[in-house]
């Protein structure tokens, strides 16, 4: 039992720290809502990595492997969703960042929201945009039913294992997330400059519609 979590919790780092959709997204959130709405997007996408975690246990994510009209389905939808977060980053950085000498940190102490440079962006919809990066992506459903398996110990009932190993899972990749979130807090002050922001809000929207594209025209 401890060389399987030994051995699952070292490929879990791997697989945590390769950049993807949800990490562009969750810098992005960073940058622009603080550190609080950065955690906000990680959780989000952490409820996402257990959701698929737990329906691998249920053996609803079977259904993506079993099914090409499933996978299909998922994958076209998910591509429409990186498209569109994309195109919505492209246009934030088309519209400019705010005027200088606003203090993005400070711009709203609502209780409930976080400055995003422009207004005020909830927590909540921090977390729906971190749940549905993660939820609307078919290779997550893929990877759990096909990953999280191989790692069940012997002797252990296999839905009860699955859900113990999704929950490991997430709690790794919310250490990662948390640490990005923080370094990308770090340099914000840097990074938050109206040229330097829009920059970056340019070459995350491009990542993003070209995840979606190629997520889009791959096939299984």
């Amino acid at each position: 039992m401890p060389e399987t979590l030994i051995a699952f919790t070292g490929a879990a780092v791997l697989i945590a720290v390769a950049p993807g959709p949800s990490t562009v997204v969750i810098m992005r959130q960073s940058l622009r809502a603080g550190r609080r709405g950065g955690l906000a997007t990680v959780l989000g996408n952490e409820a996402g990595v257990l959701a698929w975690g737990l329906a691998a246990a249920a053996g609803l994510s079977a259904l993506l492997v079993a099914s090409r009209l499933a996978y299909d389905g998922l994958r076209v939808l998910g591509a429409g969703v990186l498209v569109w977060f994309g195109a919505r980053a492209l246009w934030q950085a088309r519209r400019g960042a705010p005027a200088a000498g606003v203090d993005h940190a400070a711009v709203d102490h609502t209780p409930g929201t976080v400055g995003d440079g422009g207004g005020a962006v909830t927590g909540w919809r921090c977390f729906r945009l971190g749940l549905a990066t993660n939820a609307a992506n078919p290779k997550a459903g893929v990877f759990a039913v096909s990953f999280l398996p191989q790692f069940v110990p012997g002797g252990w009932p296999v839905p009860v294992a699955l859900a113990v190993l999704s929950v490991l899972w997430a709690l790794i990749d919310l250490a990662w997330y948390t640490a990005v979130v923080w370094l990308v807090g770090a340099a914000r002050r840097a990074l938050g400059r109206p040229v330097v922001r829009r920059r970056l809000e340019q070459v995350s929207g491009v990542v993003l519609v070209g995840l979606g594209v190629r997520l889009a025209a791959e096939t299984r």
